[in-house]
């Protein structure tokens, strides 16, 4: 009579994430001793019925939503120990999952999760013992170890969105934050050596990135090579700093790449040329302007 338990534990989960945040919203964001210490429970229960759970996917997403409940309610260290759980699972994820009867590749899913905690990791302030962006970090190196499809380019999009992150981490101010936790803007005040951290670690990523393409353009595989290029142009365009050259120059690279071969679609490289043009103008860029003359459309006749 109980052994299919595991959707009433993920509702019991749910439940008790649910009394810790109205429990907040009750004292209106201040905790008392005592419901400090209902809420730290409140986590605990969560941390260690997690683990019983089967489904890798329903722990994933439930340590990453117990974190962001520990972080709302200031419960630091509780929340630090369901992202390094993550980190951990992570590379445990199955390369297939069976959803409505079928097998299906797991990558998609992996894809849509990671994006989601990097939204969160930007707000979660570096512990003092860990070292710079440790959870950023660490989670490289799993996204490194883990044994990706050989047809898929998820590692690389992953790569993306991870300088997205470092890109906002970089910011004076960051465009969110958790009430009455102070992020890394705060911690490091725009600190020079946690700038020049993030700035090692952004040139490893693209290092990665254009090695990849190089690798797409030996094996043959030019329209996943030009969906990438122009992936990875699209993410400097609205991340990156075009005042530095290197960087200006490597996005017309990827922009010459991604149409070199006839696999681009042209009604998007026009429109996102209008948009450059268009947005030079209103910021009256001479970076972006340069930019946009140093961008041919190559017909395809």
């Amino acid at each position: 009579m109980f052994c299919n338990l595991e959707p009433v534990l993920v509702q019991l989960i749910y439940s008790v994430n649910h009394l810790a945040m109205e429990t907040k919203k009750v004292m209106k964001g201040n905790h008392s001793r005592k419901t400090a210490s209902f809420v730290r429970a409140c986590v605990a229960f969560c941390f260690i019925t997690i683990p019983s759970l089967t489904s890798i996917f329903s722990r994933l997403n439930l340590y990453l939503h117990s974190g962001q409940v520990a972080l709302a309610n200031q419960c630091l260290s509780q929340a630090d120990a369901f992202f390094k759980a993550v980190v951990s699972l992570v590379a445990d994820v199955p390369k297939t999952i069976i959803i409505d009867g079928k097998i299906r590749s797991s990558e998609a899913f992996l894809l849509e999760f990671l994006s989601n905690f990097f939204s969160t990791l930007l707000v979660v302030p570096d512990h003092p013992e860990q070292g710079v962006l440790f959870l950023v970090r660490g989670l490289l190196n799993v996204t490194e170890d883990y044994t990706w499809e050989d047809n898929s380019d998820d590692k690389i999009r992953i790569y993306s969105s991870v300088l997205h992150l470092l890109a906002a981490l970089c910011q004076e101010s960051y465009y969110y934050h958790v009430d009455k936790v102070d992020s890394n803007d705060n911690l490091y005040g725009g600190d020079a050596k946690f700038l020049a951290d993030i700035g090692k670690l952004c040139d490893t990523l693209i290092c990665q990135i254009v090695e990849h393409l190089k690798a797409l353009g030996k094996e043959k595989t030019l329209k996943r090579q030009s969906t990438l290029a122009l992936l990875f142009f699209n993410s400097i365009l609205a991340h990156g700093d075009l005042r530095n050259n290197k960087l200006n120059q490597l996005a017309a690279n990827l922009w010459n790449l991604a149409q070199k071969h006839g696999y681009a679609d042209t009604k998007t490289m026009v429109k996102t040329l209008e948009y450059i043009n268009r947005r030079s103008k209103q910021s009256e860029s001479r970076h972006l302007s340069e930019l946009g003359m140093r961008l041919p459309l190559q017909s395809r006749t």
